[in-house]
């Protein structure tokens, strides 16, 4: 293979590297969103009133396939009352 060739490879491992990190920790807030939405006995709907979104999105952020902003994990955290960016931090 040429240079070029194994440097795009290298490209490409790493994009998809990139992707699985981010798709773990989404299924991990997912998956702490929806024991805490069971804790509070709180439905998508109620949540997305809290956030002031659709209930379609917060189906999506469940899912654990959403690509969250820092913006949407900070409404999660103060909707339900969690710290999800520390409890990452010691996964």
């Amino acid at each position: 293979r040429s240079c070029l060739a194994r440097g795009l490879g290298d490209v490409y491992k790493r994009q998809e590297q990139d992707i699985k990190d981010w798709a773990q920790y989404s299924q991990w807030i997912a998956a702490a969103m929806s024991k805490r939405m069971s804790e509070l006995g709180l439905t998508q709907k109620m949540l997305a009133k809290k956030m002031n979104c659709t209930q379609q999105y917060i189906s999506k952020v469940l899912k654990g396939k959403k690509n969250m902003s820092l913006e949407t994990i900070c409404k999660i955290e103060n909707a339900l009352g969690i710290e999800i960016i520390k409890d990452l931090n010691e996964k």
